[in-house]
């Protein structure tokens, strides 16, 4: 099967509405939602986002798709000042790689294990000590939280 149409399975579906729970718990609740334009990332923030019980601007990139982390952030910097908290949508190793170069320092514990495998529908929190997303570079953020299904 093509990669770009292939949908979620059920434990994926699963996944997603649990990590929704998760972030609403957490009150982790972003601004601004970016999602590549594939069925699975689409379905992903689709079975996420009735947990949040707010109305988030989720923005389908067409460059997110199978991204290079250097791609990711280049859309990642476009995003405007007003949206204080994102949610980035895109796949692995591209997504993986890019949390681990953003991360200068945080909890070595969640450190370790994010080096080790970034899950599906896992969940990475990198606090930065700026507002301009446009001001993003290699190394600036703070590791917050690393979550997983399994974990939460």
């Amino acid at each position: 099967m093509e990669d770009r149409p292939r949908a979620l399975i059920e434990r994926g579906r699963k996944d997603s509405a649990k990590m929704g729970a998760y972030m609403a718990a957490e009150g982790l609740v972003p601004d601004r939602v970016l999602i590549s334009p594939s069925v699975r990332t689409q379905e992903t923030w689709k079975f996420t986002a009735p947990a949040l019980k707010s109305t988030v601007e989720a923005v389908t990139a067409e460059q997110l798709y199978d991204a290079t982390p250097e791609a990711i952030l280049d859309v990642i910097k476009k995003t405007p000042a007003m949206a204080h908290t994102l949610l980035v949508i895109a796949h692995n190793p591209g997504l993986h790689e890019l949390a681990l170069m953003l991360i200068a320092s945080g909890n070595t514990g969640a450190r370790g294990h994010l080096k080790e495998k970034f899950p599906t529908a896992g969940l990475v929190t990198i606090d930065f000590a700026f507002d301009d997303w446009s001001k993003l570079q290699r190394q600036t953020g703070r590791l917050e939280r690393f979550a997983t299904p399994k974990s939460s």
